[in-house]
């Protein structure tokens, strides 16, 4: 790989159902060493109740909306320092993301990262196709899928960009590895 595309994170940043996920244990499968994958989902799951407590500071929508508290956003910030403590140390991350506050959201995280050198990839995926996927999954706020799919890409830079409608996941998986694999120079 060329030190220019050699990245210590890989955000993935799509909605809610848009595959993310699924692309983060491909990577893991095909780039070289070893990468560690955490995201929204892993961080949600550690607070009260899974995230379907008051006590999480997540309130979710009817419309498929979600709200944070500022207690949330103040453990958000926790966690994010731990993930770049990992990086700092050397372990390679790939980060699954719903940032809801578009690129707001992905200057915040940046800060929090410091020098770590970060790779921001946008995992795309049409509103309707999301949402059939969400209807299958019993773990999901119905609406969810359909809001986010356009909404977390709002003012986000990417180095790289994905579209996982009609694509399978192994293919985008793929693209992401060669993309990275390219010497820009």
């Amino acid at each position: 790989m060329s030190s220019e595309r050699n990245p210590q994170v890989i955000v993935l940043n799509g909605g809610s159902s848009s595959g993310k996920s699924s692309i983060s244990r491909a990577l893991q499968e095909i780039l070289p060493g070893l990468w560690l994958t955490f995201g929204v989902d892993t961080f949600i799951e550690a607070l009260p109740n899974g995230g379907d407590s008051p006590r999480a500071g997540i309130i979710y929508e009817r419309d498929g909306g979600v709200t944070l508290s500022a207690e949330y956003r103040a453990l958000e910030r926790c966690w994010y320092t731990g993930l770049s403590s990992m990086a700092t140390a050397g372990a390679h991350l790939i980060l699954d993301e719903v940032i809801l506050s578009g690129g707001a959201g992905q200057e915040r995280l940046r800060s929090m990262f410091g020098d770590v050198f970060m790779m921001w990839v946008g995992v795309r995926c049409a509103p309707e196709v999301a949402a059939s996927r969400e209807a299958q999954r019993p773990d999901r706020v119905e609406g969810m899928a359909r809001e986010q799919a356009l909404s977390v890409h709002n003012g986000m830079v990417y180095d790289f960009e994905v579209n996982t409608t009609n694509r399978s996941i192994n293919d985008c998986a793929h693209d992401v590895a060669g993309w990275l694999a390219l010497d820009p120079g």
